[in-house]
C-alpha cells in the first residue's frame, strides 16, 4: 500500500490503493512524495488528465501507478494511460517518479530538462 505524505510539510491522510484526500495545505516547503518517500515529479509536456510520456520517457520516468480499484477526490485524480493503466494526477497533473532517485527524499530530477518538477 502506498501512501501520499510532504515531507517537511502537512500529511496526506491517503492509501493509494482506495482512495486519496486532498491534502491539509502544500506549505512547509515540503515535497510531495509516495508512502515510502520517495519524491514524486509533474512534466511540464503534460496537459491536465493527459500524459505524455512513454516508451524511453516512462523508463527515465516511471509513472506513479494506481492500483486496481482506486479512486481518487479532491485535488487528487486518475489519468488513464495509452495502455489502460490509471496514473495517479495533482491538480489534473500526471505524477511520476525520477529513475536517478535511489533513496527516499531524494529531489535529483527537480528541473531536469527544465520541464521536471516537484510539487511543492
Amino acid at each position: 500500500m502506498k501512501l501520499l505524505t510532504l515531507i517537511a510539510g502537512a500529511a496526506l491522510s491517503v492509501a493509494a490503493t482506495t482512495a486519496i484526500a486532498a491534502p491539509a495545505g502544500m506549505s512547509g516547503g515540503g515535497v510531495l512524495v509516495d508512502g515510502e518517500g520517495m519524491t514524486l515529479y509533474i512534466f511540464d509536456k503534460d496537459a491536465p488528465g493527459t500524459s505524455n510520456c512513454y516508451d524511453g520517457c516512462a523508463a527515465s520516468w516511471p509513472p506513479f501507478v494506481a492500483k486496481s480499484g482506486a479512486s481518487a477526490e479532491g485535488n487528487f485524480s486518475l489519468v488513464t494511460r495509452k495502455d489502460g493503466a490509471e496514473q495517479w494526477a495533482f491538480k489534473g497533473m500526471p505524477l511520476y517518479y525520477w529513475a536517478g532517485d535511489s533513496a527516499p527524499g531524494d529531489v535529483n530530477g527537480d528541473g531536469v530538462g527544465g520541464v521536471w518538477h516537484v510539487l511543492k
